[in-house]
């Protein structure tokens, strides 16, 4: 549902953007967004793109990053050398998890994250997590793998650091993404991945 929206939101985005030019065609319009400095120093200062990639980073912003966790996005933008796109991915991918109605993670809290079989030949397989208080840290809070039902062991429990986060779902939230997490609390979903 939630790659349905973004892609949908990006196809409408982008014919708006290239109809503000009557009888323009996307593959010859160009976005230009500028700031004039203000005298006596004149000059500009501007980010051009296709309107595609802009309303790429709109439908990100609105929605979420599509299928990809914010990590994959902006390594893919990282690629595309648009440092502006790497560094808006993880900043929206932040925003996204602190603006959550269910942020910050409680005690008790339960995160299941889905992966989906990949082109290497890893079967589909899930994780459980349980939020906990950290012993060794007091007053901090960690995660624990409840369960998992990869057939490699090697493949679960790598988002149960040794070492406690500030939010012990942060780097779940930004390696797996938003889109393949659900979380439990008090035994109500307050975070359906699908549809989030």
């Amino acid at each position: 549902m939630t790659q349905q929206r973004h892609n949908w939101a990006v196809r409408i985005i982008t014919e708006t953007l290239v109809g503000l030019v009557p009888g323009a065609a996307e593959t010859d319009t160009k976005v230009i967004v500028e700031r004039p400095h203000i005298a006596p120093c004149g000059g500009r200062d501007t980010w051009s793109g296709s309107p595609s990639g802009v309303a790429e980073r709109i439908a990100a912003a609105l929605y979420g990053v599509g299928g990809q966790s914010p990590l994959e996005a902006a390594e893919a933008a990282k690629r595309a050398r648009d440092l502006g796109g790497e560094v808006a991915a993880l900043m929206a991918a932040e925003a996204a998890l602190k603006a959550a109605p269910w942020y910050p993670s409680r005690a008790g809290d339960l995160v299941h994250v889905h992966y989906d079989a990949t082109t290497a030949g890893s079967d589909a397989f899930g994780e459980t997590y349980v939020v906990e208080a950290d012993d060794a840290h007091p007053g901090e809070l960690q995660l624990r793998l409840l369960h998992h039902t990869a057939k490699d062991d090697t493949l679960a429990g790598c988002f149960a650091p040794a070492e406690t986060p500030d939010e012990p779902l942060y780097q779940l939230w930004f390696e797996a993404g938003a889109h393949l997490l659900t979380i439990v609390r008090n035994g109500r979903v307050v975070h359906d991945g699908r549809y989030a």
